[in-house]
């Protein structure tokens, strides 16, 4: 929820009668126990609603600053590439999803002109349903997964970071097929809440070719400072990329136990804290 509605909180003002489970509410960002004020919902919360919907909005139609991001990632010393789907625009883009999973001719023929070496990993970065995401989370991400990825024992070679507008995940598969890269790791906007407008999911493939189903990738989702943050999910993914490149396989076939394993995670998370159970 917005900053602007936990300014006012509904157990606290006269005309609003409480929901009297509203404790619960500092354990998340979903709308509990906002109480009524007569038969309706409080003013307060249907503003605050109003708002989110008007970020999600945004989020969606916000214009990706694709150059912007480029010169974040050129920043930790990586190549970048800049592509397009065959999604034209954005009208285009949401009425046809199936343009937005795959490369434009320009941005194909781009990519078989470069000769390049096999890599282990390629990062494709696309805007998905929220540049929002993109814009403040992609290149923190990528930073913090390089270090982690530097540190590893058995070093990974990284291809160029390659930029994708109008895109879907699936747009990764052929993207990461032209970079002959070994796994691809899609970052992408997700499809905003009414209180996550900066969600960022990622998307693991292990030889990404065309035509793969979502049957094929792994999935890590809501990384936002609210949500799953930077660091974890570095540590989620990172451990995932070892178990993939272990097995030769992603999606249904790569159990994703990182949660079994706290040291994947950073350290400090604990499984069997869950404040439902009392612990």
């Amino acid at each position: 929820m917005n900053e602007d509605a936990k300014l006012i909180n509904p157990d606290e003002v006269p005309s609003v009668t409480p929901a009297g489970w509203g404790t619960l509410r500092r354990f998340t960002d979903a709308r509990i126990a906002l109480g009524r004020a007569g038969h309706s919902q409080p003013t307060a919360p249907h503003l605050a609603f109003q708002l989110a919907h008007a970020q999600a909005r945004d989020a969606v139609h916000l214009p990706f600053d694709a150059h912007g991001v480029a010169a974040g990632v050129q920043a930790l010393g990586l190549a970048v590439m800049h592509l397009h789907s065959a999604a034209a625009d954005r009208a285009t883009y949401l009425q046809r999803p199936d343009l937005g999973r795959r490369l434009d001719d320009a941005s194909r023929a781009l990519l078989q002109q470069r000769p390049t070496e096999p890599v282990d990993l390629a990062f494709v970065v696309g805007d998905g349903l929220s540049a929002l995401a993109i814009h403040q989370n992609a290149v923190p991400f990528i930073e913090a997964t390089l270090a982690r990825l530097q540190a590893d024992a058995h070093p990974w070679t990284v291809g160029p970071v390659a930029i994708v507008e109008q895109a879907r995940v699936a747009v990764g598969d052929e993207t990461g097929a032209g970079l002959r890269a070994r796994c691809v790791v899609v970052l992408i906007g997700e499809r905003p809440g009414l209180s996550s407008p900066d969600s960022m999911g990622l998307y693991l493939t292990w030889a990404p070719q065309p035509g793969l189903t979502d049957a094929n990738r792994n999935c890590i989702s809501n990384v936002r400072p609210a949500g799953l943050a930077i660091e974890a999910a570095a540590n989620k993914l990172v451990h995932l990329l070892a178990a993939a490149r272990q097995g030769q396989i992603s999606g249904v076939g790569l159990k994703d136990d990182a949660d079994d394993h706290p040291s994947a995670l950073g350290g400090g998370h604990d499984p069997s804290h869950n404040f439902l159970l009392g612990h």
